[in-house]
């Protein structure tokens, strides 16, 4: 045989042996009680947007497409969600002390205006998930408002 059909065949055993690693993904539930849109007063349409940009990565909620179990995909999708829901998950929003919740607004609006979140990487994937100028706009003029609003600062 050929040194590339060997080297083809070699890389296809490897895909197929990683596919045996388990690797479970963070579990997701429908049943929050203490989630953000629960607790605090988010216009419709911000609902909608952080639904469909962040809370993947970002809540209890996540909804893991076809791709997310395969590997090594399933690995990096595992790791960026348990470090988005560690940094801040919506569905533990209320749990959260009022200064918790003034940081994390605070961080979504900074995040949100450099264009860090979402990540690149994640609407690539989710093209509804990527922010025009209006879209992110509406989520830090939200945010900033509903921080002023903790503190009573309206």
């Amino acid at each position: 045989m050929k040194k590339r059909t060997i080297w083809l065949i070699a890389i296809v055993l490897l895909f197929l042996f990683v596919q045996l690693i388990p690797w479970e993904q963070p579990p997701a539930t429908k049943d929050n009680p203490d989630d953000l849109l629960l607790h605090q007063n988010v216009p419709e349409d911000v609902a909608g947007l952080l639904k469909a940009s962040c809370y993947d990565c970002h809540s209890n909620e996540t909804v893991y497409p076809w791709y997310s179990k395969v590997a090594p995909v399933s690995w990096l999708v595992r790791r960026d969600v348990k470090e988005g829901r560690k940094e801040l998950n919506f569905s533990e929003w209320n749990k959260l002390k009022i200064t918790k919740k003034a940081k994390a607004l605070d961080q979504i609006a900074e995040y949100t205006e450099s264009e860090e979140m979402p990540m690149k990487i994640y609407t690539i994937m989710h093209p509804d998930a990527k922010l025009d100028d209006a879209k992110r706009k509406k989520i830090i003029d939200w945010a900033n408002n509903t921080a002023d609003a903790l503190f009573g600062n309206d």
